[in-house]
């Protein structure tokens, strides 16, 4: 490890911030004490507001690192007040992120500065998070499930994320250049917290944020952390907590109508016509995962996946209804009547124009 003396500059700043970890939080921080390589960095853990010994456990580390690691308190409670704190502290002129049960590789610094280094024209790093199995994972438990568990491989190549090719990285492994959030502002607290961040979407609003600005970043394979996967994380009843609140934080951005299902370009429509504040595909996406579902059951295919998509569809359409019942107050009446009103104007037009055509 090479830590930067106070009269020092890092080139990179570690942040970590975390809530009632006390017990598994050594072991990431250990992960960070162990860097190979000559890249001057520092640790900055964040108490988000703790109940337990993290701030003894904390301090007893960092008395121990010469100025390594370094302790901050933030009692406003939620991950993007904590990494904000850690961002405002963060001498370097690149910023990462990881998580309190998230153990980096021993090259992980190392592969981040290489990776900016490559790439100059990017304003952000991420990479794989891959599965360590605390007990061993259901049958059901493949790839497809890994959202819920904020794993993440999206293979051996280097790939682009950004507003032509809308791939959103996971805070679990992810470094920003320092002036990115002078231009798009910090992480937002304006989404509300999920109970134990279940589905929380704060590195999706911040990576929208970069896009619009014409911002991108790279995903880069090298750039390894493992995180633990605790049994409570394999239960069913995890994974449809997760897509409810993955579904209700989705709609308070309207993700469905910026973001294609197949991760394809960005897009911004503004004559998108609604239903209770959601567009009339999200309800056709709600009838066919329903099909598919009934499909999957009757025949004795595993139907969970289906399953978990239907919570957050349904979460998304409760969540944009009533967003729009207090935006616009309209009675159920007059909401079908504004939808079908605009939904058969805008196809009569679309129809027209290809008779022109």
């Amino acid at each position: 490890m090479m830590a930067a003396p106070d009269a020092e500059t890092p080139e990179i700043s570690v942040v970590v911030s975390t809530y009632n970890r006390a017990d598994r939080l050594p072991g990431a921080i250990t992960s960070l004490l162990t860097q190979v390589g000559a890249v001057r960095y520092e640790v900055i853990v964040v108490d988000n507001n703790s109940s337990d010994d993290t701030a003894e456990v904390v301090r007893q580390i960092a008395a121990r690192t010469s100025g390594l690691v370094r302790y901050s308190f933030e009692p406003r409670q939620g991950l993007s007040h904590g990494r904000n704190t850690g961002i405002a502290l963060a001498r370097a002129p690149i910023v990462a992120f990881t998580d309190d049960d998230v153990r980096a590789s021993s090259d992980w610094i190392v592969q981040l500065k290489g990776a900016f280094d490559e790439h100059p024209e990017a304003g952000y790093v991420g990479g794989r998070v891959l599965p360590e199995w605390t007990a061993p994972p259901p049958p059901w438990l493949t790839n497809a499930h890994w959202a819920p568990l904020a794993l993440q491989d999206y293979g051996p190549d280097v790939q682009i994320s950004g507003r032509e090719r809308a791939v959103c990285l996971v805070g679990a492994n992810l470094a920003f250049r320092k002036e990115v959030f002078k231009r798009v502002g910090m992480f937002s607290a304006s989404l509300g917290r999920v109970k134990d961040g279940i589905g929380s979407t704060e590195d999706h609003d911040m990576q929208l944020r970069t896009w619009r600005a014409g911002i991108h970043g790279v995903y880069v394979p090298a750039v390894v952390v493992t995180a633990e996967v605790t049994p409570d994380r394999l239960e069913k009843r995890y994974h449809r907590r997760w897509h409810q609140g993955h579904g209700r934080h989705c709609a308070m951005m309207r993700l469905r109508e910026l973001v294609p299902a197949d991760l394809g370009p960005m897009s911004e429509p503004h004559d998108i016509v609604t239903l209770f504040g959601s567009p009339a595909f999200v309800y056709s996406d709600l009838i066919r995962t329903m099909r598919q579902w009934v499909v999957a059951v009757c025949m004795r295919r595993d139907p969970r996946f289906y399953f978990h998509q239907l919570h957050h569809i349904s979460s998304y359409i409760r969540t944009r209804q009533h967003l729009s019942r207090v935006q616009d107050g309209r009675s159920v009446i007059e909401e079908f009547r504004r939808f079908f009103r605009l939904y058969f104007s805008k196809r009569m037009a679309r129809q027209a124009q290809l008779s022109h055509d």
